[in-house]
């Protein structure tokens, strides 16, 4: 059996990072059942903001920051990009010879490009090692960077029902399940799940979540909503609760909003225990980053998406695509003012705290997805391009 490192290449936000530390964990597995764990072993190159550390640090997994640096059009973003590729080439480079010549013998290396701006020129060195690269495109549209990974990319995966992208190494992009970690697709007890985080465990769980940076506009509609008078009703009065994920700097403004309203509330800027926020949630107010809509898939909770509102391509509205045409979220849009959101996606998240019938309907559409095995599939693939001889690397 060949021994293999896997690198995975990506970072800056935990929408790059979460997805990879699933297929590690179902990497690890499939080590384990053949026998040798040593066959697997994981490696992630990340960006150098302390999110990454904070979040890899807490997985417990292997990490190396790159000195790579996202693109930017001003004159300076473009001379500290351009200086960040040299060096995050040269950086990966390195960390590729490190792992072939390990004190434990010579262990080939596979890269599995997460995307952004750390996979890009991790891709760039593995090409010049000769190092096979699998490419895992989590939005449902394929950005600038990933569409330039997958054509120097062995094999490409895509979650979401992503468009396939052309290939000059012709192999056949395959569309996958959502990527999710195996603590988030544990079944879990809810009542425990509320209790674990200081909830009351007989009362349902509005969630609020945008992402592992937060997103203000987000923040203050939840936060306005339950000041109105049709929010104020569902959300006080022994009805629901709410657990708020604010992003950094929002949970002290958010807790006070809370307080004034009189709403029952449990807020932090962020977490690294998802599978016990979404075994708590009843209903979700989110983000519709790649994350946020495989969480929901996975865990068939009711959710309304707020998709980024200053993307041009509007990716995160096409990332939800799926869960809403199925019947299980509903899609409205971020005016970012406060007043405005109220108007138009206040409505929405009112029926989805008051419509007992209608949240169950959303969660059997979701069940009928089938499983977010996408982690597990990912593994599979690259696991086979690691016991093959003939691929580079």
């Amino acid at each position: 059996m060949q021994r293999c490192t896997f690198i995975f290449a990506g970072g800056g936000t935990g929408g790059h990072l979460y997805p990879g530390l699933a297929i590690a964990q179902e990497l690890e597995e499939l080590a384990a059942a053949a026998g040798d764990r040593d066959a697997a072993r994981c490696v992630f190159v990340c960006s150098n903001r302390p999110l990454d550390a904070r979040i890899l640090g807490a997985a417990g997994v292997e990490f190396v920051a790159s000195p790579a640096r996202p693109l930017s059009m001003r004159p300076l973003g473009l001379l500290r990009f351009a200086a960040g590729w040299g060096a995050a080439v040269r950086h990966a480079r390195r960390t590729i010879a490190h792992e072939r010549s390990g004190t434990e013998g010579a262990r080939r290396v596979v890269v599995a490009a997460m995307g952004g701006f750390v996979a890009a020129p991790a891709v760039q060195a593995a090409g010049v090692e000769r190092a096979p690269i699998l490419m895992v495109n989590l939005d449902a549209a394929p950005g600038k960077a990933n569409l330039w990974i997958a054509q120097r990319a062995l094999r490409s995966a895509g979650c979401m029902t992503a468009a396939p992208v052309t290939h000059r190494r012709a192999q056949a992009w395959e569309s996958i399940p959502p990527i999710v970690r195996r603590e988030v697709l544990e079944v879990r007890d809810a009542a425990a799940c509320k209790s674990v985080l200081g909830l009351d465990p007989a009362r349902p769980v509005l969630m609020v979540t945008g992402g592992s940076q937060g997103a203000r506009s987000l923040n203050e509609f939840v936060q306005s909503f339950a000041a109105t008078p049709d929010g104020r009703g569902p959300l006080t009065a022994g009805c629901w609760q709410v657990l708020h994920q604010t992003g950094p700097a929002g949970d002290d403004a958010a807790r006070a909003a809370y307080a004034a309203a009189g709403v029952d509330a449990v807020v932090q800027p962020f977490t690294t225990d998802m599978g016990t926020w979404w075994g708590a949630a009843d209903v979700a107010v989110a983000r519709s980053g790649a994350g946020n809509v495989a969480e929901v898939w996975a865990t068939r909770t009711p959710t309304l998406f707020l998709p980024y509102p200053f993307h041009k391509d509007e990716h995160q509205r096409h990332n939800a695509r799926t869960v809403v045409e199925a019947g299980g979220a509903m899609l409205g849009r971020d005016r970012i003012d406060p007043a405005a959101n109220i108007r138009e996606n206040g409505p929405m998240l009112l029926r989805l705290l008051t419509d007992t019938a209608f949240r169950r309907e959303m969660r059997g559409r979701l069940a009928g997805l089938g499983p977010a095995d996408g982690a597990t599939r990912v593994a599979q693939r690259l696991w086979e391009v690691g016991q093959t001889r003939d691929n580079g690397g």
